[in-house]
């Protein structure tokens, strides 16, 4: 199972096993990842599950859809690497996957 670590805007990190075909935010919810929020239980809704992917692992990731784009354009802490963790699908190409979350998940 591909590992996956999640980096909390306070330090705390937390390394798990994630499911291929569930998705980042999936992964983090089955794990009591208290930062990510998904109030809308992964949708592309809402924003609520933003992660920062680290620099090493975009381009592997790849870049959001347009749909993405649009929920992104609303979020806060946005960076280039910013991306929606229920937009992403866990597949082993993804094992050691690391992302960041930030101080506040919302729009």
């Amino acid at each position: 199972m591909p590992k996956i670590t999640y980096i909390e805007h306070d330090g705390a990190t937390h390394t798990v096993e994630g499911e291929a075909g569930a998705t980042v935010m999936e992964t983090a919810l089955r794990n009591g990842i208290a930062s990510i929020v998904a109030e809308c239980g992964g949708g592309c809704t809402c924003a609520t599950c933003l992660v920062h992917v680290d620099d090493a692992w975009s381009p592997i990731v790849g870049p959001p859809s347009a749909e993405e784009e649009d929920m992104l354009d609303s979020a806060f802490e946005v960076k280039p690497t910013s991306r929606l963790s229920c937009q992403i699908k866990v597949t082993d190409a993804l094992d050691g996957l690391i992302v960041r979350t930030p101080a506040y998940q919302g729009r």
